[in-house]
């Protein structure tokens, strides 16, 4: 079976809902047609000139990006500046483009798990807990025997799934009872006349951006001309998700030790991996954030971390940190933080599209976006 952009939008905000982005963030799918079929996806943190080479080199008809491309206000995309000609080398090379950010940042699993993966840490927990994804509950009465149609319509819709399941309902049975007026024209019982019908109430949960699709699905299946429903906000409540990771080495060692292994397990870079802390300190609770992550310091105090693995880190923070006696911190580049991150991305998308698809193709970028060139 032929996979389209669609089918690979559906699979990322399944992985990586976009209600866990933060306010500020820009993600989701910047341009493509969403009927187009998909036969090779290219995986990358960022969207430079070199990154589109590869992805129209490569064939891709899409390119999956960490980064966004257009995370400011944007009023055009005309070719004199050069995000805008990115955007129209991917429209005329025929490769969507599609970002993950934040949402990914705080999704389980999401960066930071890959970067503590990468760095051999355990009993994995979120730095800074998001208060979970939020969803909506679709709430409906069917008269019993449609009810399985209208199940397999909402979840088809996107409704119904929660973690590694799909198609989740909670149904109990009742009566339902209604008097059609003039101008009705009813499935069940004749105007003016009271009716009495077995009716199941049906509900599934939705994530906010399937919500509309979920609605139309639900009155186009139902057998009522008038369904009735309600759409519910639910309050979201904490879980996996959240910024960053906490975790345990196998065993403990020196701050030196340690800072020389995520030199060699990261993607090597011309700024290469800073210390700041007694190198000489045992270190064993370990906590990271794929990305700039110096606001999360006093989370990963909290958190009882030895040392903290992070990115972008800035002067006055770092000091403080020192200043505190920890945790201690590991500065890393901002790029290779973030590119084990594709990896599993690669893996989970294979393996929700991969069963049915025919001919599909996801590859990780090679090409280096790291900024920094070289070093006096």
């Amino acid at each position: 079976m032929a996979v389209t952009l669609r089918d690979l939008v559906d699979v990322l905000d399944a992985t990586y809902p976009r209600a866990l982005a933060e306010d500020w963030d820009a993600v989701g799918l910047v341009c493509g047609d969403l009927d187009d079929e998909v036969r090779t996806v290219l995986l990358s943190v960022d969207v430079t000139d070199a990154v589109v080479d590869e992805a129209l080199d490569s064939g891709a008809q899409a390119l999956v990006a960490h980064h966004p491309l257009l995370l400011r206000g944007v009023h055009g995309v005309g070719t004199d500046s050069p995000k805008g000609r990115l955007v129209h080398r991917l429209v005329r090379g025929g490769c969507a483009l599609f970002t993950v950010h934040t949402n990914a940042d705080s999704a389980a699993p999401g960066v930071s798990d890959a970067l503590a993966r990468v760095v051999g840490l355990t009993a994995l927990e979120p730095l800074a807990p998001s208060a979970g994804a939020a969803h909506h509950l679709l709430v409906t009465q069917v008269p019993t025997a449609h009810r399985e149609a209208v199940v397999d319509a909402l979840a088809a819709a996107g409704a119904g799934h929660l973690g590694d399941y799909d198609r989740c309902a909670w149904t109990v049975t009742g009566t339902g009872t209604f008097e059609p007026q003039a101008g009705a024209e009813p499935a069940v019982g004749r105007v003016g006349a009271r009716e009495e019908v077995a009716e199941d109430r049906v509900e599934m949960v939705v994530p906010p951006h399937r919500a509309a699709a979920a609605v139309a699905a639900l009155r186009d299946a139902h057998p009522y001309e008038e369904p009735a429903f309600q759409l519910l906000a639910t309050v979201p409540s904490a879980g996996a998700e959240g910024l960053g990771r906490v975790g345990q080495l196998p065993s403990p060692m020196s701050l030196q030790a340690f800072a020389e292994h995520v030199a060699r397990v990261l993607p090597r870079t011309v700024g290469g991996v800073r210390i700041a802390g007694p190198v000489h300190a045992q270190v064993e609770r370990v906590a990271v954030c794929g990305g700039a992550g110096d606001s999360l310091i006093g989370a990963a105090r909290a958190a009882g971390a030895d040392v903290l693995v992070t990115a972008d880190l800035r002067h006055h923070p770092v000091q403080d940190a020192l200043e505190a006696g920890g945790p201690w911190l590991v500065d890393v580049s901002h790029w290779a933080s973030e590119w084990p991150f594709l990896i599993g991305a690669r893996e989970r998308v294979l393996a929700a599209l991969d069963p049915t698809a025919e001919h599909l193709e996801v590859t990780v970028s090679r090409t280096v976006t790291d900024p920094w060139t070289s070093r006096a």
